[in-house]
């Protein structure tokens, strides 16, 4: 395993605790702002918008420069951004700190997933990414509850003054292990070449399938702590650990989905979609009963993060030559993901459903997802777009050109 995964997964660490870390400390960040936790809860909400932004526009404006040094750059952002937030006096500085780190997160990922594949063999690229997310999953299983309670018992701001530190150490990391051969070459063309890989309708189909498969998942997941109280009838105090046992889901979900992606993309995707549904079918049937719920908060985590290194795999596939713009806007559409999925949860809470229905929410959104990966499946195998190009046929420009075009005809006469 190249050293230099190890740095990009503890970015990624950091800035997975950036994310969800909030989510254990608003009460205490709402009090001492003196805001109403609704008000608090935006900085979650702002945070998320700001990924999506900079998943595309932070990539848009990068993707001409070498980069291992984006990077290290994007970093340096992440720092500043957690830096503000540990040191602001009042909530607008707050988020805009929140909004600062932001920006980084969707770039990182976006870059950071081109240059981990490109650190490996072909056959390998799923996997390294998943090595990656890693750091992510991580900051679920381990990040999260520390950091909620570093701040409980010190205050919220030191666990951004944590992060912070985190971030320091991922800088270095990137700027010592990563290697520059590692960045590879910006697409031909520039910006242009990179918006090229838009024109493949397997793109944004894998894009979609990101958005409902993931966000079938999360919406499940935002609203899981009122499920396991109020459904479950497990104490608050005991909310935490079964976070933990989700987030153990999380990691070997990441881990084996990577190596089986790797294997097929496709298969993985069509098998892990269609067992995330059967999961999230079976919770909202037995969430009363607590054995049954604690397997199901693992196997949510496991069969939810499965997806992820091949849905970010499969958008850069189809990308070709011109990946960096594509795996960020799909970093963007995990986002998305996040949004839809705890929108609609919330839509059938207030409309007096229960509990239990934004788990059939995420069955629902999932089951859509499921569908549409069928169709790009099914389209990819009928047309051959799936098969790797054949060395010497084409290569740069023109072959991103020459997939995107075939591609979009594939999608239209599917």
């Amino acid at each position: 395993m190249p050293i230099g995964l190890i740095a990009l997964a503890l970015g990624g660490f950091g800035i997975g605790l950036t994310e969800f870390v909030i989510m254990g400390l608003l009460p205490e960040v709402a009090a001492d702002f003196q805001v109403s936790e609704a008000t608090a809860g935006w900085l979650i909400s702002g945070y998320a918008l700001a990924v999506v932004v900079g998943a595309l526009l932070l990539t848009a404006a990068v993707t001409r420069f070498e980069r291992k040094p984006v990077l290290a750059v994007l970093m340096v952002l992440f720092i500043a951004g957690n830096l503000v937030s540990a040191i602001a006096p009042g909530y607008a500085l707050m988020m805009t700190g929140r909004i600062i780190a932001a920006l980084a997160h969707g770039a990182f990922f976006g870059i950071g997933a081109v240059v981990a594949a490109s650190m490996v063999a072909p056959t390998k690229k799923a996997g390294a990414i998943a090595i990656m997310f890693t750091g992510l999953t991580a900051a679920n299983v381990l990040g999260v509850p520390f950091g909620t309670m570093l701040g409980q018992a010190a205050g919220w701001r030191s666990t951004f003054w944590a992060i912070t530190g985190i971030g320091v150490l991922a800088l270095v990391g990137i700027l010592t292990l990563v290697p520059k051969t590692g960045a590879g070459e910006a697409a031909a063309g520039g910006l242009r070449g990179e918006l090229r890989a838009f024109r493949s309708g397997q793109v944004w189909l894998s894009i979609l399938v990101t958005i409902l498969g993931y966000g079938g998942m999360f919406g499940a997941f935002t609203y899981i702590a009122f499920t396991l109280t109020e459904v479950t009838g497990f104490s608050a105090s005991t909310v935490p650990w079964l976070l933990i046992l989700f987030g153990v889901g999380l990691f070997i979900g990441n881990t084996v989905g990577g190596k089986a992606a790797d294997r097929n993309v496709d298969r993985t995707l069509l098998v892990a979609l269609a067992a995330l549904v059967v999961v999230l079918v079976a919770f909202a049937l037995t969430a009363g009963s607590q054995p049954m719920t604690i397997a199901s908060m693992v196997l949510l985590g496991g069969f939810g993060f499965a997806t992820v290194p091949g849905l970010q795999m499969r958008v850069m596939k189809y990308a070709t030559t011109a990946p960096t713009l594509a795996s960020g806007a799909n970093i963007g559409a995990f986002n998305v993901g996040n949004a839809l999925g705890a929108w609609m949860g919330g839509v059938t809470i207030t409309a007096g459903l229960g509990y239990t229905s934004p788990i059939w929410a995420g069955a629902g959104i999932t089951l859509l997802g499921l569908g549409v990966m069928v169709f790009a499946a099914a389209a990819a195998k009928r047309h051959g777009t799936g098969r790797a190009p054949r060395p010497g046929v084409a290569s740069g420009t023109d072959a991103g050109r020459a997939d995107g075009e075939r591609e979009s005809v594939d999608l239209q006469r599917a």
